[in-house]
C-alpha cells in the first residue's frame, strides 16, 4: 500500500554502503520477516497464561494467545488507530516535512503519547529522540536538449525533474553527448551488461525504468506479460529495477546526468508520484563519498522522451524492444544535453522518534517496531489543497505503531526481550532516517533480533489473509504462516512484485545491515466482499490518493481489518521476543552472510 518512492541497495552476499553498487536482492527477503510479524491474527487468547521474563524459551503456538496477551491486545481497536490518524494527518501537521514546523508537531505528539503510555525513553541518553544529521537539497533546474540543430527546452517540473545532491550552490553540465543505455543494468549473475565496456564518463545516460523485461523462451509473439523467471525473477522487481540502482551505476561509470524514462505500468505510480516527490526538498545522510555521487538525477516523462528519441530520429519503441535482449548495444542519439540545477542547501538535524519496554532475561536485546512519521510537507504553488496529509502514509502506521505500544504497556509482565518503538524521519526522502538508525543503533544490531515494519494499514475491512511483502525469506515465516493458520487466515505473497515494495520501505535498511525484518501489507481476500474488490481499492488508493493532497481520512473507511493485522504484528512481535533464539534468515538468503559475519563479531 503505502511505500517511499524510492529504495535502496541489494546484495548477493554482502551489502556494501552506498554509493557502491549491490548486486541483486530478491524482494522475497524482508518478507521473510514480514512474515513472521504477521505471524499472530486472532484476537481472543485461548490457552496459558503470559510467559513472563522467566517463560519457558521454546516458542509454542499458545504463546501469542494466551489470556494476558489476548487481553493488552484490545487495546489496539478502531476509535484509537482513527484518532492518531486523525491527530497526525490534520491540516495543522502541515504535511509533517523534516526540517519544517510539522516535524516538530509530530515529535512532540509521537513523543507525548509514548510518554502518556508509561514508555521509557528509547534513546540511552534519557531522551525519546534520537538526533540525525541531515543535509537537504532543493534543486531549481533549467534543461534542454539540442538535436540537430534544434534546441528545445523542458519545462520543470511538468515534463522532467532533476536533482543535484551536492553541497554546492549549483551544478551546470553543457554539452553533454546523450546516451540510451537500455534499462542501465550490469548484473554479471544474468551475464547482462547494458553498457558494454561504453564510455560514458562525463555524458547523460538516458535509461529505462525497472528490469529487463525478458520475454519467456515460449511466450507467444506480442506477448509482454510472459517474462522469462531464471531473468531477473520474471515479473518480481530485482533491485536492479529500482532508480536508486540506476543512479549508483551511474555514479560508478562517471555519468555526468542519468535520467530515466518513465513510465507508469513498470514504475507502478504515474508521473505526478514523480513530480511531487522529487520537486520539493530533498534529504541524505552526510556521507564522505558525496562528491561520487552523479552531478544530475533526474526523470522525464514519457512522451517527452518519445519527442527526444524522435528529433534524433529513433523511435521509442523499437529501442525498448532492443533493449530486452542481451545483445543491445548503448545507442548515441547525436543529442547534447545542458543542465544549470541551481541548489538551496542546507544542513538540519532532523529526529527519529524512540521509546522502549525493557524486557526480562533478556533485556539486552531487541525486537524493533517502525513507522515513519514524515510525509510530504506542503506545496505552495498548487491551487486549492496545499497540505500532503499523508493519511494512509503513514499516519496509520504511526497509529499503528502507537496501539502496539499501548498492548504492550498492559501485559502484566513485560516480554523477555526489550521491545523499542521507532518512528522514524525522511522515509519519504529514500529511506534517510532508517538509514541513520541502521548505521548509528543506539542499540547493537548484533542485538536486535528483528524489525517489523509498518506502511500503511489496512482501511478497508477484515481479511482472510495478510500479505508479506518479500514471503519467503527467514525462520519467521514459519511462526507466522502458524499463528495465522490457527487464526483461520492464510499468509499471501506480495500482489505486485512487479513494483519492488520490498526496497520501499523503512524494513530495507535493517535487512541490509542483516538483521531480519518484516514488512506486511493488507491482504486481498476481503470478508464479504466480492472478488476483485482488494486489488480494486490497492489500484484506486495508488492511482488518486498516493503522495497526493488527497490522502485524508475518509468517510468509508472501516479500520476493522486494520485492527485485525495491527493485533497479528502485536503478537509476531511478542512471540519472537519470547523465544530463546533469534529469527534467522534461511539458507541462500541475500543478508545470511552479513548476519552471520555480525553475530560472530560481537
Amino acid at each position: 500500500m503505502a511505500r517511499e518512492f524510492e529504495d535502496f541497495s541489494r546484495v548477493r552476499h554482502t551489502l556494501p554502503s552506498s554509493p557502491a553498487i549491490v548486486p541483486t536482492i530478491p524482494r522475497y527477503s524482508a518478507a521473510a520477516l514480514a512474515i513472521v510479524i504477521a505471524a499472530c491474527a486472532g484476537d481472543k487468547g485461548n490457552s496459558s497464561t503470559a510467559s513472563g521474563a522467566t517463560a519457558p524459551a521454546a516458542f509454542t503456538d499458545t504463546t501469542a494467545t494466551s489470556p494476558a496477551v489476548a487481553a493488552a491486545a484490545q487495546a489496539i481497536d478502531t476509535a484509537s488507530l482513527l484518532q492518531h490518524i486523525k491527530d497526525l494527518a490534520a491540516d495543522s501537521m502541515e504535511g509533517r516535512a523534516p526540517g519544517t514546523p510539522g516535524e516538530e508537531k509530530a515529535v512532540a505528539y509521537l513523543s507525548q503519547q509514548f510518554q502518556k503510555l508509561g514508555l521509557k525513553p528509547g534513546n540511552p541518553d534519557g531522551s525519546y529522540i534520537q538526533k540525525v544529521d541531515l543535509i537537504g537539497y532543493k534543486a531549481h533546474p533549467t534543461a534542454s536538449f539540442t538535436t540537430r540543430g534544434k534546441t528545445v527546452s523542458l519545462r520543470y517540473p511538468d515534463d522532467y525533474i532533476a536533482n543535484s545532491r551536492h553541497n554546492r550552490d549549483s551544478t551546470r553540465i553543457e554539452g553533454s553527448e546523450v546516451v540510451f543505455v537500455g534499462y542501465g543494468v550490469v548484473a554479471p549473475e544474468y551475464g547482462w551488461d547494458d553498457y558494454k565496456d561504453v564510455d560514458v564518463k562525463d555524458k547523460t545516460i538516458l535509461m529505462l525504468i525497472n528490469d529487463p523485461a525478458v520475454p519467456a523462451p515460449n511466450a507467444a509473439p506480442g506477448d509482454t506479460a510472459a517474462l522469462d523467471t531464471a531473468m531477473f525473477k520474471g515479473k518480481a522487481m530485482t533491485y536492479y529495477g529500482r532508480w536508486t540502482y540506476k543512479y549508483e551505476i551511474a555514479s560508478q561509470k562517471g555519468a555526468a546526468a542519468a535520467i530515466i524514462i518513465h513510465e507508469t505500468g513498470p514504475a507502478g505510480y504515474p508521473y505526478e508520484v514523480v513530480r511531487s516527490s522529487n520537486s520539493a526538498e530533498q534529504f541524505d545522510v552526510p556521507s564522505a563519498n558525496a562528491e561520487n555521487r552523479v552531478p544530475v538525477e533526474g526523470w522525464i516523462r514519457l512522451e517527452k522522451a518519445k519527442e527526444l528519441l524522435r528529433d534524433a530520429g529513433l523511435n521509442f519503441d523499437s529501442l525498448k524492444a532492443a533493449a530486452k535482449k542481451k545483445e543491445f548495444k548503448p545507442v548515441t542519439l547525436g543529442a547534447k544535453a545542458n543542465f544549470n540545477v541551481k541548489i538551496d542547501h542546507r544542513e538540519i538535524q532532523s529526529k527519529n522518534v524512540v521509546a522502549k519496554v525493557e524486557g526480562g532475561d533478556k533485556k539486552d536485546e531487541y525486537v524493533i517496531y517502525t513507522a515513519h512519521w514524515d510525509h510530504l510537507g506542503k506545496d505552495t504553488t498548487l491551487k486549492g489543497d496545499q497540505i500532503f496529509n499523508g493519511a494512509a502514509d503513514n499516519a496509520s502506521g504511526c497509529a499503528a505503531l502507537l496501539d502496539i505500544a499501548a498492548a504492550y504497556a498492559k501485559l502484566p509482565t513485560p516480554p523477555r526481550r526489550s521491545i523499542l518503538f521507532l518512528s522514524v524521519t525522511a522515509e519519504e526522502k529514500g529511506l534517510v532516517g532508517s538509514k541513520y538508525y541502521a548505521e548509528h543503533p543506539l542499540y547493537p544490531l548484533a542485538k536486535t533480533a528483528a524489525n517489523i515494519n509498518m506502511d500503511g494499514i489496512n482501511q478497508w475491512g477484515r481479511t482472510n489473509d495478510f500479505t508479506v511483502i518479500g514471503l519467503g525469506n527467514s525462520t519467521l515465516d514459519d511462526a507466522l504462516t502458524r499463528i495465522l493458520k490457527a487464526d483461520g487466515r492464510t499468509v499471501r505473497p506480495d500482489a505486485e512484485p512487479e513494483k519492488g515494495f520490498y526496497y520501499r520501505s523503512d524494513h530495507f535498511e535493517f535487512a541490509k545491515q542483516g538483521v531480519p525484518a518484516l514488512d506486511t501489507d493488507a491482504g486481498l481476500d476481503f470478508i464479504g466482499k466480492p472478488n476483485g474488490y482488494g486489488m480494486r481499492k490497492r489500484d484506486e488508493y495508488t492511482s488518486k490518493d498516493y503522495h497526493k493532497p488527497s490522502d485524508e481520512v475518509k468517510k468509508d473507511w472501516d479500520l476493522s481489518g486494520g485492527v485485525q493485522d495491527v493485533r497479528t504484528l502485536f503478537r509476531v512481535g511478542y512471540v519472537v521476543a519470547q523465544q530463546d533464539a533469534m529469527p534467522e534468515w534461511k539458507p541462500g538468503n541475500e543478508f545470511k552472510a552479513k548476519r552471520d559475519s555480525t553475530l560472530a563479531a560481537k
